[in-house]
């Protein structure tokens, strides 16, 4: 599948926003706070949706008497997002610049002249399927504003930022494969090798509150150290071992038949493709590895995308 991803005119800046996968997701407990703790491998792909900044060539004088929502309505224009959210203020690349120009002020460090910025969405990631795609834009849309309006905040201000924005958040800042701890802020890096995927997007989804709340979800997985997780990491990426699920599975299969159908689908090319397919988040996307003996065989996959009950992507780690 080929997708124009041309830029509109004048756009100075064009950013892959990527999707993300998790290689495993348990609940190892409830939090104080009402959040649940968590740990993931999350991986980055080389697909996603792609965000084009047009950035005004003159900037314009900071009115200090406007408040943040004020200012950043005065110098965000959005488009591309209609289709997501009927009010900018909704969308999560708004609140990202929100919660940027926020913390600039609180910190006493924003410029007294800022360029005024256009930015374009280009959709290509499924709402609601846990591949991360309104959570990529906001990550994507901090890193940029960030340096073009030299706000000079480092990574762990801007992850910080950014998980008041939203809890995958972090990682599209953190930018690279990552063992996933708390409420998917702490972050440790982890080398895993090369990996091809085929993802499944069907069309179906149940909410994240209806999960959590779902009598059947299990919140008590045992925690596994990080070094542990690191030096194990054989039984999660082509493979899920041992004591490495997804705790969101069963409960989103029940519910969503489309999820179980895509799942199932998949189940059915394991012993060809020598992965486990799995879902990833809470769903509803579903992914197989593809071992290295399959990826050269273009047949097999053009035809696997074709007998698919749903959209279907060819997809790599970033």
């Amino acid at each position: 599948m080929t997708t124009d991803h041309s830029s509109p005119q004048n756009t100075i800046l064009t950013r892959l926003s990527p999707a993300k996968i998790n290689l495993f997701l348990h609940i190892t407990g409830k939090r104080a706070d009402g959040y649940h703790n968590l740990q993931t491998v999350f991986r980055l792909l080389d697909w996603g949706d792609y965000l084009y900044f047009s950035f005004a060539d003159q900037p314009v004088a900071v009115d200090t008497t406007l408040d943040s929502h004020e200012l950043c309505c005065q110098l965000l224009t959005l488009s591309g997002t209609q289709t997501i959210t009927a009010s900018i203020t909704d969308n999560l690349i708004y609140k990202a610049a929100w919660a940027l120009l926020t913390a600039a002020i609180k910190a006493n460090q924003l410029p007294k002249q800022l360029p005024k910025v256009s930015l374009t969405l280009d959709k290509h990631i499924p709402m609601g399927a846990g591949l991360g795609g309104g959570s990529s834009n906001a990550a994507t849309t901090m890193l940029v504003l960030n340096e073009m309006w030299q706000l000079s905040f480092t990574q762990n201000e801007l992850i910080n930022i950014g998980t008041t924005v939203g809890a995958d958040v972090p990682i599209f800042i953190f930018g690279q494969d990552a063992i996933a701890m708390g409420i998917g802020e702490a972050l440790t890096a982890i080398d895993l090798p090369d990996q091809q995927y085929l993802v499944l997007t069907p069309d179906a989804h149940v909410s994240t509150a209806e999960l959590f709340a779902h009598p059947k979800l299990r919140r008590d997985t045992a925690a596994l150290a990080v070094e542990a997780i690191k030096n194990q990491s054989e039984s999660y990426t082509k493979n899920l071992w041992a004591s490495y699920h997804n705790v969101f599975t069963p409960v989103v299969t029940s519910l969503a038949p489309a999820v179980d159908e895509a799942l199932q689908y998949l189940q059915g090319l394991e012993k060809v493709a020598l992965g486990t397919a799995r879902m990833t988040g809470s769903g509803s996307a579903v992914f197989l590895p593809l071992d290295s003996s399959v990826i050269d065989d273009k047949a097999l996959l053009a035809q696997w995308i074709v007998d698919a009950p749903c959209p279907a992507y060819l997809v790599n780690s970033l």
